[in-house]
């Protein structure tokens, strides 16, 4: 009887041996073909990444947005290389694409405020609102001297030497001025005068004296007019346009400067109110 069994096993364990050989034999063209695809697809991602890597060089792009999207474009090439392959093979991709996704949304549902600071990262490094060297402010009254950009934060310093972090989200989604892509900025102040004073021959000195500062632009004019007839003053507007090099420097003497000129001729009591600098400018 153990000798009739032992028969009737390896009888079974032969016919098995055969199926597999059998099967094996079968599917030799199927894996033949899923190495040749495997291939092809390396060649194809590698000439895919030159290309792009020479796109990439010849739009200067930033190396740093080059490097990140360069490897995005690599993981996704590969996986779907990957995906493809097994599904030659034979693997069941559904259940492993369901998994993927799962995992894809749980990260970004941990990650909303990150993905956000990523996605204003690219699209700064691409588009280039600012870069490094420049002097910006946002709507929100964050500004400095641009001294880092990654992909998440944006390095700032300060005009007191502190540095400062911004979201790349929020500079993103904000209005932001570069003031160093700017030829001219606009300086503005306002200067009271007593109502028996004679206006027009005050905005005359204030316009020679402004027209005597060589670092006062003539294009635009500068303008004096009267902004307001207050309680014991007339407010005047005075309006000069300086190159931004000079704009500092101009903004901070420009004001003595007139209130002196204003008593040498004199009239009395002319006094400064608070100031208040505009900074609009162009780009010419």
């Amino acid at each position: 009887m153990d000798s009739q069994k032992f028969q009737e096993d390896l009888g079974r364990m032969e016919q098995s041996v055969d199926v597999i050989i059998s099967r094996f034999i079968e599917f030799i063209p199927t894996l033949l073909l899923s190495v040749l695809l495997f291939f092809i697809g390396l060649f194809l991602i590698r000439l895919a990444l030159k290309i792009i890597r020479r796109r990439f060089e010849a739009r200067n792009i930033s190396l740093s947005v080059r490097s990140f999207v360069i490897s995005v474009i690599r993981f996704i090439l590969y996986a779907l290389l990957v995906l493809m392959v097994a599904s030659n093979l034979g693997v069941q991709t559904t259940a492993i694409l369901g998994a993927l996704s799962g995992l894809v949304l749980a990260i970004g549902l941990a990650l909303q405020g990150s993905l956000s600071n990523f996605a204003g990262g690219i699209l700064i490094l691409l588009f280039r609102p600012f870069e490094v060297g420049d002097y910006i402010e946002n709507n929100s009254g964050t500004e400095g001297t641009v001294d880092k950009i990654d992909l998440l934060y944006t390095t700032l310093i300060r005009s007191n030497g502190i540095k400062m972090f911004s979201p790349n989200g929020t500079l993103a989604n904000s209005v932001i001025q570069n003031f160093t892509k700017i030829t001219q900025r606009r300086v503005e102040f306002h200067i009271g005068v007593s109502y028996e004073d004679n206006i027009k021959e005050i905005k005359e000195v204030i316009e020679q004296r402004l027209l005597q500062d060589q670092r006062v632009l003539r294009q635009p004019m500068p303008t004096v007019f009267v902004k307001e007839l207050a309680s014991n003053a007339v407010i005047l507007t005075i309006r000069a346009w300086a190159t931004k090099t000079d704009y500092s420097t101009l903004n901070i003497e420009l004001q003595d400067a007139i209130k002196s000129a204003v008593y040498d001729h004199g009239y009395s009591n002319p006094f400064l109110a608070p100031i208040k600098i505009i900074d609009e400018t162009t780009t010419k």
